[in-house]
């Protein structure tokens, strides 16, 4: 029999064909790690507190869970809680890429995506889904009802990857179609010249908007454990290319360490934050920098 954690494994989740499930399964998962790790703080936190900062009125502390964690947290007010969230998902052909993991890239962001949506909707906030590609497909306004759950989920249950990409495009349109203060969590192996899309991140943020960015590659795009001549082909543009696996390995690692702290040290200085992930690791880690910038945000 399988524990809830087991479920945020990407081959185990993998066997539940229900996306609706598989979200229920991955939160559980996540939440009964929290319950039983030092992070049990977070889980009280997130659901209607937070952290006392210097400053804060001592007559606003919550004793009854200073009791409980052995730390300081703020009740916080209705309006101090709810944030809007928006998935933004990338729909090119590159992201359907896997090599020997149970998931593409594209069906590991989904199962993320639904899992933060379900999150979000079990804590009555807003979240919304945009879909792109070479531009922006689809928009589902936010809500907060149950209801918008399965909007989204069967959306994104339907969705496939195809065609070629225009990541910063489609961001620079974001603020002029979402004028109030949100929480952007965009999903994409970043498979683009990094200038533009950097670009158009210093733009969301200067609009007053929160930025999750989730880079998500397949294992293989990590590791590289190609070996012998190997035959290379851009998804999107379908351009061949033939190189020696073992040769250009320490390069290639190289070239993609130098790419991911790129991303890393501009997000970082523009005030978004920056999740490095494959297809091969745990969804915990993702959900619990989602979690952790949250109540950053608090």
């Amino acid at each position: 029999m399988k524990t809830a954690e087991q479920y945020l494994k990407p081959e185990v989740i993998q066997t539940v064909a229900r996306l609706d499930l598989r979200a229920k399964f991955i939160v559980e998962g996540f939440l009964s790690g929290l319950h039983a790790s030092p992070f049990q703080g977070f889980s009280v936190e997130f659901s209607e507190h937070r952290r006392y900062s210097q400053g804060d009125d001592l007559k606003d502390i919550d004793w009854l869970v200073f009791a409980k964690t052995d730390r300081y947290y703020i009740k916080k007010y209705q309006a101090e809680t709810n944030m809007t969230g928006f998935l933004m998902m990338d729909l090119s052909e590159s992201m359907a890429y896997t090599y020997r993991q149970s998931m593409t890239k594209f069906e590991y962001s989904i199962c993320l995506a639904a899992a933060l949506a379900y999150l979000m909707i079990h804590q009555q906030d807003p979240v919304g889904l945009i879909t792109f590609d070479e531009k922006i497909r689809n928009i589902i306004p936010a809500q907060s009802r149950r209801t918008q759950l399965a909007t989204i989920l069967a959306y994104l249950a339907k969705s496939k990857p195809a065609g070629i990409t225009d990541l910063a495009g489609s961001l620079r349109r974001y603020p002029s179609i979402i004028k109030h203060k949100s929480l952007l969590m965009i999903f994409s192996d970043l498979l683009t010249e990094p200038e533009e899309v950097l670009k158009s991140l210093q733009l969301i943020r200067h609009a007053g908007h929160d930025v999750i960015l989730f880079h998500i590659l397949d294992e293989a795009e990590v590791t590289f454990p190609f070996q012998g001549q190997v035959e290379l082909k851009d998804p999107e543009t379908a351009q061949e290319l033939r190189v020696d696996g073992l040769g250009i390995q320490q390069e290639y690692l190289k070239s993609l360490a130098e790419f991911r702290e790129r991303f890393r040290s501009k997000a970082l200085q523009m005030g978004a934050d920056y999740v490095p992930l494959d297809t091969s690791m745990r969804f915990d880690r993702a959900l619990l920098e989602y979690l952790s910038q949250r109540k950053s945000r608090g």
